[in-house]
C-alpha cells in the first residue's frame, strides 16, 4: 500500500500538497472513486466468467474470440475521455480568458511517448494473458477456475516486491500465504470436478493455463504501477491523473485486443462466427448479446483494476480481485450447477480468512498514520 511503500518511490497520484502532507495521500480507504473502481471490479469479476464460460457451454469454441472479448470493450473509455477533454478544454479556456485568448490550447491526449510504449507492452502481455484464461475456462468449472486464479496474488506479490518495492507487514504476508495455501489444496483436488465431454488431457491443459495466465497477470499488475510511479517520477512528465490512467487502460485494451484479432485472423475464426451464432444454443441475437456483456463486463474489471492500482496498489488490487471469489463461486453454483466440494470449502474459507487479515493490516496501518499525521509539523519541516 500506499502507507508502507511512500518512503521508497514516488506516490504515483498524489498531488504537490499531497506530496507535502503524506497523510492526505496515505488515505485510500476513504477516497470515494477507488469505492467506484472496487464496484467495478465486483461486477465485472462476477459477471465476465459466467458469461464467458456461458459462451463455451451453449456452444462457442472460439479461444481467439473468447480472448478478444475480453478487452473488446476498450471503445467504451472514449466516452469518459471526452467528456474529460472537453473539461480541459473550458478550463484553459477560463484561464486564458476566452478561446480568443491566444493561450495553450487544452492537450487531446495526457500521454507521454514512454508512457505510451509502455502501455502497449502491457496490452501485449493482457492479450497472451486472456489468450491463457480462455483456453482455462473452456475446460475448467468457473469455480475452480476462479479459486485458481486466486494465486496470482501470490505472484503479484513477488513481482510487487521486486518491481515496486513493496514492503509487507505480518498481515499481508498472512494473507498471500492463506491465498496460497487455498489454491494449493484444490490443486491437490485436481479432476474431481471435471465435467462430462471434457477429457483428462483438456482438464490439465485447461489447470496449466489458468495457472499460467495467475502468473502473467500476477507481473502485468506491478507493471502497471511501476509504469505510473516512473511517469511521476519524469521531471516535466506531468501529474499522474485518473484520466491518464483511462487513457493506459484503453492503449491497453486496443493493443490486446489486436493481438487476439491477428490470431482470430490466422485462425480464420472471422468466417466462423456467423456459422456459430446460428448453432448457438441462445440463438443468434442471444449470441451477439452475450459477446457484447461479456466485453463491456470485462471492461468495468478492467478500468476498475487499474483504478485500484491508481489509489492504491497493485497488490490491493490483487487481494481484491481474490476476494471477489466467493461471489463467481456462488454464481456458478447457482447458475451452472456446478460441483462444490469439501475443498473447494477450505480454500474458499482461507480466502476470505486472507482477505479480512489484508484488510485489518491496511486499517491497523491507515490509523496508526492518522494518529501520527495529527501531530503539529516540526518547524524544519514547513514549507518556506
Amino acid at each position: 500500500m500506499e502507507v508502507e511503500s511512500a518512503s521508497v518511490r514516488p506516490c504515483k497520484n498524489a498531488s504537490t500538497e499531497q506530496l507535502q502532507h503524506p497523510s492526505a495521500a496515505t488515505r485510500p480507504f476513504r477516497n470515494p472513486l477507488l469505492v467506484v473502481n472496487f464496484i467495478l471490479m465486483v461486477v465485472g469479476s462476477a459477471c465476465g466468467p459466467l458469461l464467458l464460460r456461458a459462451y463455451f457451454l451453449r456452444g462457442g469454441a472460439s479461444k481467439w474470440l473468447s480472448s478478444l472479448i475480453q478487452t473488446a470493450g476498450w471503445p467504451l473509455l472514449l466516452v469518459p475521455l471526452c467528456f474529460s477533454y472537453r473539461s480541459r478544454r473550458r478550463r484553459e479556456e477560463d484561464v486564458n480568458g476566452g478561446s480568443g485568448g491566444g493561450g495553450m490550447v487544452a492537450p487531446l491526449f495526457l500521454m507521454t511517448p514512454r508512457l505510451l510504449a509502455a502501455s502497449a507492452a502491457v496490452g501485449l502481455m493482457t492479450g497472451l494473458d486472456d489468450l491463457l484464461y480462455a483456453f482455462g475456462l473452456a475446460y475448467l468449472p468457473v469455480s475452480t477456475s476462479s479459486i485458481l486464479n486466486s494465486t496470482q496474488l501470490a505472484f503479484t506479490a513477488a513481482f510487487a516486491l521486486l518491481l515496486v518495492r513493496q514492503r509487507f507487514t505480518e498481515f499481508s504476508v498472512n494473507a498471500v500465504v492463506l491465498l496460497s495455501v487455498g489454491a494449493a489444496m484444490l490443486g491437490m483436488n485436481a479432476g474431481g470436478d471435471r465435467q462430462a465431454g471434457v477429457s483428462w488431457a483438456q482438464y490439465c491443459t485447461g489447470f496449466a493455463m489458468t495457472l499460467g495466465a495467475a502468473a502473467l497477470y500476477g507481473l502485468v499488475l506491478p507493471v502497471m504501477e511501476l509504469s505510473q510511479a516512473r511517469h511521476a517520477a519524469r521531471a516535466g512528465a506531468g501529474a499522474v491523473t485518473y484520466t491518464l490512467v483511462m487513457e493506459m487502460q484503453l492503449v491497453i485494451g486496443f493493443v490486446a485486443t489486436a493481438f487476439s484479432a491477428a490470431g482470430m485472423l490466422v485462425n480464420n475464426d472471422f468466417h466462423a462466427i456467423p456459422g456459430e451464432a446460428r448453432e448457438f444454443g441462445l440463438g443468434q441475437a442471444g449470441y451477439y448479446l452475450l459477446l457484447a456483456w461479456s466485453a463491456a463486463m470485462y471492461q468495468c474489471f478492467f478500468l476498475g483494476t487499474i483504478g485500484a492500482i491508481f489509489y492504491g496498489s497493485a497488490l490491493l488490487a490483487g487481494v481484491v480481485m481474490t476476494v471477489l471469489i466467493p461471489v463467481t463461486e456462488v454464481l456458478a453454483v447457482m447458475f451452472f450447477h456446478e460441483p462444490f466440494n469439501g475443498t473447494k470449502g477450505v480454500a474458499l474459507a482461507l480466502s476470505l480468512w486472507g482477505f479480512v487479515s489484508y484488510f485489518y493490516g491496511e486499517l491497523r496501518a491507515t490509523t496508526k498514520h492518522h494518529h501520527h499525521s495529527d501531530e503539529p509539523p516540526k518547524p524544519e519541516h514547513l514549507d518556506p
